[in-house]
């Protein structure tokens, strides 16, 4: 019998400038990476804790990756939204879609990263 999991495991956010990203994404966030090299593209590892509920993925920069509008919306789990979207427009980011009401489930926003991707923000009602 097969165990019963969310469908999504893994992300990989595009970038062109590797280093760049990997500086926004630490001012926004405070997230560490570990660095590697895989088929041989360099990714960022977002953190990961195998005891932690969700997923994790990395910043990949090669030349299957292209930063974009377009495609799908990952979304970052934040304790203050409003703070969150600060940093980001701080650190060289655009706002896209301000804080809004998502009923029961919170709020979400989205901003352009460093990078030209369309990020995403939850933030849960206080219960």
């Amino acid at each position: 019998m097969t165990k019963k999991c969310n469908p999504v495991v893994y992300f990989e956010i595009p970038v062109t400038d590797i280093d760049r990203a990997i500086q926004f994404y630490k001012s926004v966030f405070n997230f560490t990476f570990e660095r590697e090299i895989i088929d041989n593209n360099e990714m960022a590892l977002f953190p990961f804790v195998e005891e932690n509920t969700g997923i994790s993925g990395a910043l990949a920069k090669g030349e299957i990756y292209n930063p974009t509008h377009n495609g799908v919306v990952i979304y970052f789990n934040t304790e203050n939204i409003d703070k969150t979207l600060k940093i980001a427009i701080e650190s060289g980011g655009q706002m896209l879609y301000p804080k809004t009401s998502n009923g029961d489930l919170g709020f979400v926003a989205e901003f352009e990263d460093s990078e030209g991707n369309r990020i995403a923000l939850h933030q849960p009602l206080n219960k």
